[in-house]
């Protein structure tokens, strides 16, 4: 067991908790499995496109106030208290939407129990990654938050879609979303039942404290205007993911791409955004947070958000180049996944808070990326919209001059290992 405990520190996975790792990936199927479908399927059923929007922006919006304050309430609670929270939102909001919503297509049942199930994975996936900051030494950060969002995006984009496929043919629409409590709660068993570590709370505020504790979560900013920034430049990362789907199907459309070859370029490009997660976490760790974040996922995806505009235009509805510009995009975007290191380490304290803004950042991007293409699209066509997208990569790489570390160090170990230098003996 201590050697497998060394392979997994070596590789970036904290053993202590490595059973989390495990139970995000379950629970992130679970989560994400009808992503694909519940929409068209609730608009088969009689629902209208308007009450359908609705019910995805009220969903959104419950994400992105959980994102935001689930670090300070990790510090406030504890770690598995909160994932317990949200395993629990998630399950009774489901069930009740799943139940009586759903089998009923009552969208007055269904808009608020899918925004309680919108709590449920913030608190309990983001509450994880925060949980990770605290117990991975900060030379194998890059790589541990690397993992965690390798687990995170395939078990929701990968394993989730995959399942989906086979079991809506297999058991049905219903069947099918409540085979999800399965999948969360298989989860949550690997997450806080198995991973035997404790992150207790950190904060002993009580009463009206703890309302002040709260705040952090927005006053974090103020404070620390880096992470400010850095929560924007989170926003940026997942924007064009998000808006893209909006616009670039039709676009692609007019050379020949079909609806179906559209969809293998998507499923390639995130594919291969999973696969990067790892790398850059590691290439993180070597080369520098930061120098990633600006060079990488702000320079790469700028220019091949870029290219999955106009390559189209000189070489038609070519399959094979389109999918290795998307390939190349999707590993850019994953150019951006020490952030997550770095935000942290921003702070000596408030770890909790800054990660806070961070995960907003997560949510929000789900906002922003369509706003853009609602406000734009009208005025500019596809063309402006998609020099827009890559106008904010490339703002995101001269936001990042200013979120760096003490002695621009490139990680947070650099730092202690410049103090160390520096200390007399």
């Amino acid at each position: 067991m201590l050697n497998n405990e060394n392979f997994l520190d070596k590789i970036g996975i904290t053993s202590k908790i490595s059973w989390g790792y495990l139970g995000v990936l379950i629970f992130m199927m679970g989560d994400g499995l009808e992503l694909a479908f519940i929409s068209p399927y609730l608009v088969d059923q009689g629902l209208s496109v308007t009450h359908t929007s609705a019910l995805v922006t009220g969903y959104g919006v419950m994400i992105a106030i959980a994102s935001w304050f689930s670090g300070v309430l990790i510090d406030m609670f504890g770690a598995r208290k909160v994932m317990l929270w949200g395993l629990i939102a998630y399950i009774v909001g489901h069930s009740a939407f799943v139940g009586f919503g759903v089998t009923n297509v009552d969208f007055f049942i269904m808009f608020p129990t899918y925004m309680l199930r919108g709590i449920g994975y913030p608190l309990f996936a983001y509450g994880f990654l925060v949980w990770i900051t605290y117990r991975t030494p900060q030379k194998r950060l890059g790589k541990a938050v690397g993992w965690f969002w390798f687990v995170f995006s395939g078990g929701m984009n990968v394993l989730g879609a995959g399942f989906s496929a086979w079991a809506v043919s297999n058991l049905g629409y219903i069947n099918t979303l409540w085979s999800s409590v399965f999948w969360v709660l298989l989860g949550g068993f690997f997450a806080l039942v198995l991973n035997r570590d404790k992150l207790e709370r950190t904060s002993t505020a009580k009463g009206a404290e703890q309302l002040k504790e709260l705040a952090r979560g927005i006053t974090i900013v103020v404070k620390e205007p880096k992470v400010g920034v850095a929560g924007i430049v989170r926003i940026i990362n997942q924007a064009a993911q998000y808006a893209f789907p909006l616009f670039l199907p039709t676009y692609l459309a007019t050379f020949g791409v079909p609806t179906e070859t559209w969809l293998a370029i998507w499923s390639s490009i995130f594919i291969s955004n999973i696969a990067f997660n790892l790398i850059f976490g590691v290439v993180g760790d070597r080369l520098g947070w930061r120098n990633t974040i600006m060079w990488v996922g702000g320079v790469g995806c700028g220019i091949f958000t870029l290219a999955l505009y106009y390559v189209p235009q000189i070489i038609g509805g070519n399959l094979v180049l389109l999918t290795i510009v998307g390939i190349i995009w999707g590993a850019c975007l994953a150019g951006y996944v020490p952030i997550s290191a770095l935000v942290p380490s921003l702070v000596k304290e408030d770890k909790g808070a800054a990660m806070s803004i961070l995960n907003l950042g997560a949510g929000l991007c789900v906002f922003v990326g369509p706003a853009i293409v609602t406000a734009f699209y009208g005025l500019v066509g596809p063309a402006g919209v998609t020099w827009i997208l890559s106008g904010l990569y490339f703002a995101s790489t001269i936001m990042m001059i200013w979120v760096k570390l003490p002695n621009n160090a490139r990680t947070i170990d650099s730092v202690e290992s410049s103090e160390s230098a520096t200390t007399p003996s």
